[in-house]
């Protein structure tokens, strides 16, 4: 497979005013757990009783409308959300504020955030339907973010001024009509452009939450100077963009030469310090877990739950985008399986709350180069083995050993999921007949697509079936990968739809003799 990745480091160089008060809801206890990092006083001009003071007119801002808004109408909290174990057992009273820095549970497991269900209940469906509806495509802050539109779902507690946002989310669903017409004999195929974000991927939506509650534990003094995280490009690429937003040092680990060039230099970009290290992604998650344990620096992998409740809100948009119909599938790439668990959250939270009656079925793409998820599904769920994954061009799922294991299996299972994979060429094959139709695809995407033509030849997706496919980043991130598909210089690979230039003379017979010999090869067979 020829190289995408540059030479740089090769070596070790609501609150919406008028909103009801909802009944009187009892009091629950929440059991803390001291934790090391939480040793500091909380800061106390943060949680003072002094009511803070509007700024002047004369120097208004968005920010500041929505102080005086708060102000008018009073700070009134809600909702609340609290981190749990996942999938606890239901007599577990562990559980941890959001304002503490912890990443795992007592017995090791990961954590979930968990939101006061009860609370939220007070308002039927129909008013969270029209609640999150009235605030797309306004400017209102933070409200014009697809993601702070749902902040009572989302992170409900925190203060609006320390919410960190580039108004990512509310990205584009589009029809496939071509693509699904020529290719899949479908009429009802959908696109969910998450790459149409602020930094190109999905990743922006966990990472507005993420740090901007980071933003809040530094406003309160906590000990936390910077954010870390491992990636395989796009989480550092938001990880950066959002830390360099609200001033706060960011540190990122990259597997060194295994990532695009575009991906590696937005990190660069935006400040961030970068440590281009010799292992792959598993290796890097290793390290950044160990040094977090150890230094001040508060880890932003989606091991930290706080990230899944960001991505979350895609699953949520797309139910608003089809004026909350439901799909019957929705084909998410897979690799360290944080956003398969995000949507399945996302819907769940719908049907629970009644804005809904039922969830999609759920597809998780692997590449069959990083396919630990599939193989274990293939196995009947028996038993989980990790592996080594092998290059691919899906770089950003070139996962052997997913941190989000357990929430995937989860996911599936409660939604009646599936698991499909792609080689290489599958995968890049799909990627470029979506190109050949209008989209500019990235290579996980070309997974999902790739997944579903497995499972419309099988039968599984019917052509009536409405379904959606996860586009996770823009192509644009990955145009090395499309020069070597399109230039036929990937080893061991057809590239059966490769639509290199043609060379040709600079002399006007030449160029009429390959426009008529290319024109009639377009022309109508009828005609």
């Amino acid at each position: 497979m020829a190289s995408s990745s540059s030479t740089l480091f090769q070596s070790s160089s609501f609150f919406s005013g008028g909103f009801p008060l909802p009944p009187p809801q009892r009091k629950r206890k929440t059991h803390f757990h001291p934790i090391k990092a939480q040793s500091q006083q909380q800061n106390t001009a943060t949680n003072n009783n002094s009511p803070p003071q509007p700024p002047p007119p004369s120097s208004s801002n968005i920010r500041d409308e929505a102080r005086r808004k708060k102000i008018s109408t009073g700070d009134r909290h809600l909702f609340s959300a609290k981190y749990v174990p996942f999938n606890a057992d239901p007599s577990s009273t562990e559980s941890y504020s959001l304002d503490e820095v912890v990443y795992r549970s007592q017995s090791g497991g990961l954590l979930d955030v968990q939101h006061d269900i009860a609370a939220l209940k007070a308002f039927d469906g129909e008013h969270w339907r029209n609640l999150f509806d009235s605030r797309v495509g306004k400017t209102t802050w933070p409200y014009g973010s697809g993601v702070w539109s749902k902040k009572e779902w989302v992170l409900p507690e925190i203060d609006d001024d320390d919410i960190v946002s580039a108004f990512e989310g509310n990205s584009n669903l589009f029809w496939a009509e071509r693509f699904g017409k020529r290719f899949v004999d479908m009429n009802d195929l959908w696109v969910k452009h998450c790459g149409i974000s602020h930094t190109g991927s999905f990743k922006d939506l966990g990472m507005t939450v993420l740090v901007s509650q980071v933003n809040r534990l530094r406003k309160m003094n906590r000990p936390v100077i910077g954010v870390g995280c491992a990636s395989t490009g796009d989480t550092s690429a938001a990880l950066s963009a959002y830390c360099a937003s609200a001033g706060i040092p960011s540190i990122v680990f990259l597997p060194a030469n295994r990532i695009s060039i575009a991906q590696l230099v937005q990190p660069i970009a935006n400040g961030a310090f970068v440590l281009s290290i010799d292992t792959d992604f598993d290796g890097c998650m290793h390290l950044i877990r160990e040094v977090t344990a150890e230094l001040p620096i508060y880890l932003a992998n989606s091991l930290n739950s706080l990230r899944l409740e960001g991505q979350k809100t895609a699953a949520i948009e797309i139910l608003q985008q089809f004026d909350w119909q439901v799909p019957d599938w929705v084909i998410i790439p897979g690799g360290n399986l944080g956003n398969i668990y995000a949507f399945y959250k996302g819907f769940q939270m719908c049907k629970e709350l009644g804005l809904v009656d039922k969830i999609p079925r759920l597809v998780c793409a692997q590449a069959a180069n990083a396919n630990p998820l599939y193989t274990y599904f293939k196995s009947g769920w028996k038993e989980f083995q990790p592996m080594t994954a092998k290059t691919t061009f899906a770089s950003a799922i070139q996962i052997g050993d997913p941190v989000s294991i357990d929430r995937a299996v989860l996911a599936l299972k409660n939604s009646n999921g599936i698991v499909e994979e792609a080689t290489e060429e599958e995968l890049m094959d799909a990627m470029a007949q979506a190109d050949s139709t209008g989209m500019f695809a990235c290579p996980h995407t070309g997974v999902a697509l790739a997944a579903l033509f497995k499972l419309r030849n099988s039968g599984v997706i019917k052509p009536t079936d409405r379904t959606v496919v996860v586009s996770t980043a823009h192509g644009l991130k990955f145009t090395q990968s499309k020069i070597d598909y399109h230039s036929g210089h990937i080893k061991d690979m057809a590239c059966q739809f490769a639509n290199p230039p043609l060379q040709v003379k600079a002399d006007f017979g030449s160029v009429m003799d390959v426009l008529k010999k290319y024109l009639k090869s377009k022309a109508p067979k009828n005609h």
